[in-house]
């Protein structure tokens, strides 16, 4: 039987998937690549970081949706989520404000590690090891 908690975790794990992997799209097909890195370049960060960008959003966004190595990659994701709350984080609280607050970002973190605390859920391809610590 399916615990509520295992489908928290997959509704949690799918949904920040599915939001990686829409993020890493839009830095591909309406940013353009060339525009993502110089986008990154205009903040003082080298091209590369750009290229690891999106490949972490678009991998990493796909291993969650899929349920493999969930904890790993939801704690490895929350780097290029603190690099977003940085770069927002000039732009007020509200992510609704010109340029998009810090508020969005830095929720994500912690569904990430949320999600990194929960681990795969239900309906996961590879599931994680059961949680650190039960009560």
């Amino acid at each position: 039987m399916t615990s509520t908690t295992d489908i928290a975790a997959l509704v949690l794990r799918v949904s920040s998937g599915a939001l990686f992997i829409a993020h890493g799209f839009l830095k591909v097909l309406v940013f353009t690549i060339p525009g993502t890195v110089g986008y990154f370049g205009s903040l003082g960060l080298p091209g590369f970081v750009a290229y690891l960008t999106i490949f972490a959003e678009l991998a990493g966004g796909l291993a969650l949706v899929l349920g493999i190595g969930t904890r790993a990659v939801a704690l490895a994701l929350i780097p290029v989520l603190l690099g977003a709350v940085w770069v927002h984080a000039g732009n007020g609280w509200l992510f609704s404000g010109e340029g998009g607050g810090w508020e969005f970002p830095l929720f994500w973190v912690i569904i990430n590690a949320v999600i990194a605390l929960l681990g795969s859920g239900a309906l996961a391809l590879k599931p994680s090891a059961p949680a650190l610590a039960t009560a």
